[in-house]
């Protein structure tokens, strides 16, 4: 045959041993072919050198005979053996064709093929690191070879390699990057903790910086940290740990902004370690980048919002879900308000539109186009989150705030019914926190907002109540929301006609404890915006379509309310829309829930001590307002009267109870003001029993409801009550010159009683009305049934 001339230089001999099946004799034939190598590298022979190279390669390690092979594999380890230092030069051919048989289905072939890689890079050392690529490459499917042999000897191979990648300060790893970013995505467990393995040694090589690569692996490495294996974990866990070690010792050279949406994603994992992990980053990557991480708010929000719902099993994840929350709301001040218009385009672009946003290519390494868990048509998250990579991010991220994108978040969240009560409490809050820091760009969300903020009074946690109407007080008050007409937005369900007009903005001062403050003054000065009357107005339309609200919750929300904003606003506004209220239930419902406010809170002291006296025009003006509305209710009406001393009037008005249908509540309703005449709030009036002479029309007005009453309980309380009144004559003293306090009050109210009364027959009339008018409804119903 040919082969001795077309082996040559290899003699026939060591042709015929390298294809022995027995390993003695190709290992005979590798040190003959050593030492021809040897002789050529002393003769500097460099053609015959690439010539034995090529034989070996061409006519062995690739042959299809798997004895040849074998002989192939072990004759380009004798070359490299020979070569030495000199092996530097013909790398690639011998590295080449013994990587192919890292891919032969014989398993000794593949043992056999690591044997010889380990020989070739052992004699090359760092002159191996152009080739790095290819040989990591081969060694990363060795790692999850099935054959424990192999799988050995790539292990020795593996940290041969290492050792040499340590030692050298040559290392590419720019072009490794790439391959890297490629392999750290296997589902395979050996690949992966061969991966870590490999990730771990860099990290510890002082001249190697990973970190600045650190966007490109990150989301691979949270992969890892999923997966089944306990040590792979903990491997994961450890490179991670290094990782933000090295970030918290160098944070001025670390990409924050080009890893945010990737924590985004991995903060709403399923896996425990993964969320928890992902969460302890993005703690620390706020509270060190600050405000780079604002335009990633609505993504972030995403992630948090829900954790904070979390019971005692995610505890951990919870507690740092709430300091990311905490420490992202920091991040907004009051300049956020004002950038748009303050700096010039040019420097400084504006928010971008979500058409913007989509039109931005996401950089995340895993494709995903959404966030878990929020992905759906409701909430766009891909078009909330800033693109992560873009030129000049510093520059832009210092002064961006995507105000749109996380109302859209808080809205969806405060709106999903799904949602713990601290997820809502947390949204409530970062509303309020917006309201305060740039309510001129909140106010533009104001209208979408309104009804979600009133459904959620709603709420089944008088927390969430609580934070609520703080919100909706803030929105009430703010100067921001205040326009030129003055009364609120154009909605021609809000327009209040009627002679009846609030002025409360123009005396705003007189009416709060810090007169002095002006519109300026905010966050919640006691004034009205033009939110003020639409919140009232729908409040009210609340408490009527849902009236186990008001039952349950009406008095609780009023009370909190007249401590968030101005009480006398509060009543005058509700007084005057009560007034054309056209469900004459409803009204007269209303009327006496807010009178036992008015009798009973603590927090409406002030103003009930307002109405006691009537001593300025103001205080009449609210009296006049009050009883036009009061008059729905007949018997809150005599209690208002009550309060503000106006005793002939009181009495006036239960003469006219004999003209009015008489009825089981109204008695009822007789009962329970004869229990508040014996409550601390009418001190005053039962002191003023024992004046006789001067309060006659008290006295009469008192013996008026006493004779409304049947023989009850109250019956027995006011008479003993009255009972107890002095002797006028026993009563009388030597000075008779001093005038009664109640006449000098009267004379100076200055208010038109025969008109009020007037109004108050007028209005029992239309109740009157009303109620025979829904008694012939339900009498022709009971008809048609029987018929």
């Amino acid at each position: 045959m040919n082969a001795e001339r077309d082996l040559s230089p290899l003699t026939p001999g060591v042709v015929r041993a390298l294809t022995d099946k027995l390993y003695e004799k190709r290992k005979v034939a590798a040190l003959e072919i050593e030492k021809l190598v040897r002789e050529f590298v002393a003769q500097n022979n460099t053609s015959q050198i690439k010539h034995v190279i090529q034989i070996l390669s061409q006519e062995f390690a690739l042959s299809q005979h798997p004895h040849s092979r074998k002989g192939g594999l072990i004759g380009l380890a004798a070359c490299s053996i020979a070569l030495g230092k000199d092996s530097g030069l013909y790398l690639k051919e011998l590295i080449e064709p013994v990587l192919t048989c890292f891919n032969d289905a014989d398993s000794r072939l593949r043992y056999y093929a690591c044997e010889a890689l380990y020989n070739i890079v052992k004699v090359a050392r760092g002159s191996v690191l152009p080739h790095f690529n290819v040989l990591f490459d081969g060694l990363s499917k060795l790692a999850a070879d099935p054959d424990p042999n192999v799988k050995s000897g790539s292990e020795l191979l593996d940290r041969l390699l290492k050792d040499i990648v340590t030692e050298s300060n040559q290392f590419d790893l720019v072009g490794f990057i790439p391959l890297l970013r490629e392999r750290i995505y296997s589902n395979n467990q050996y690949a992966r903790q061969f991966i870590i393995s490999w990730i771990l040694v860099l990290e510890s090589v002082p001249d190697i910086n990973l970190l600045d690569y650190l966007p490109e692996i990150l989301d691979g490495l949270f992969q890892i940290l999923g997966d089944n294996s306990k040590e792979i974990r903990k491997m994961c866990e450890v490179a991670l740990g290094e990782f933000l070690k090295e970030i918290k010792k160098n944070p001025s050279s670390v990409k924050f902004a080009e890893m945010a949406n990737i924590l985004v994603i991995h903060c709403q994992a399923a896996d425990d370690l993964i969320q928890l992990t992902a969460m302890c980053w993005m703690r620390e990557f706020i509270q060190l980048a600050g405000r780079v991480m604002l335009p990633y708010s609505s993504g972030i929000l995403t992630a948090v919002l829900p954790c904070l719902s979390y019971d005692d099993r995610k505890k951990n994840i919870k507690e740092v879900a709430n300091v990311c929350n905490q420490s992202l709301m920091k991040l907004v001040i009051p300049e956020d308000d004002e950038m748009d218009e303050a700096k010039p385009s040019v420097t400084i672009p504006a928010e971008p539109t979500s058409e913007e946003s989509l039109s931005k290519p996401e950089a995340v390494t895993t494709g995903e186009s959404q966030l878990p868990h929020h992905g759906r048509n409701e909430l766009d998250v891909t078009a909330l989150n800033q693109p992560l990579f873009f030129p000049c991010s510093c520059e832009r991220i210092q002064v961006t705030l995507n105000l749109d994108g996380i109302v859209q978040v808080l809205d969806y969240h405060l709106s999903d019914t799904s949602i713990g009560m601290m997820t809502r409490i947390a949204v409530l809050k970062w509303l309020y926190h917006l309201y305060i820091k740039t309510p001129r760009k909140m106010f533009r969300h104001t209208d979408s907002l309104f009804p979600i903020l009133l459904r959620t009074l709603s709420d089944e946690s008088d927390e969430v109540i609580l934070k609520d109407l703080e919100l909706l007080a803030e929105i009430a008050s703010s100067p921001a929301g205040q326009t030129e007409e003055g009364h609120g937005p154009s909605d021609g369900s809000d327009v209040r006609p009627g002679p009846v007009e609030l002025h409360v903005p123009a005396r705003a001062g007189q009416l709060s404890s810090s007169s002095t403050k002006g519109l300026e003054c905010s966050p919640s000065t006691p004034t009205m915006n033009s939110y003020f009357y639409k919140f009232m107005i729908n409040l009210l339309k609340r408490f009527s379509s849902e009236r186990k609200l008001l039952e349950t919750r009406g008095a609780f929300i009023i009370r909190q309310l007249c401590l968030l904003l101005n009480a006398e606003n509060i009543f005058h506004s509700m007084a005057d829309i009560l007034l054309r209220e056209e469900d004459l239930k409803f009204a007269s419902t209303m009327v006496h829930t807010l009178n036992t406010i008015l009798l009973t809170s603590s927090e409406l002291f002030q103003l009930r001590n307002q109405l006691k006296d009537l001593k300025t025009p103001e205080s009449r003006n609210l009296f006049c307002c009050l009883y036009r509305s009061w008059c729905h209710n007949p018997v809150t009406t005599v209690s208002l009267c009550f309060l503000t001393q106006n005793y002939k009037h009181a009495y006036d008005l239960i003469q006219k109870f004999g003209d009015l249908e008489v009825t089981v509540d109204f008695l009822t309703e007789v009962d329970k003001l004869v229990q508040l005449i014996e409550c601390p709030i009418f001190t005053y009036l039962r002191l003023q029993l024992l004046d006789v002479k001067n309060n006659p029309y008290l006295i009469k007005a008192l013996y008026g409801l006493l004779m409304l009453l049947p023989q009850s309980s109250a019956f027995q309380l006011l008479s003993h009550r009255l009972q107890c009144m002095p002797n006028p004559e026993l009563m009388q003293t030597t000075d008779n010159t001093k005038p009664s306090t109640s006449f000098k009050r009267t004379a100076a109210s200055n208010i038109d009683y025969t008109e009020l009364l007037q109004h108050f027959e007028k209005v029992q009339n239309k109740h009157l009305e009303a109620r025979h008018q829904g008694a012939g409804r339900a009498e022709q119903l009971d008809r048609r049934v029987v018929l």
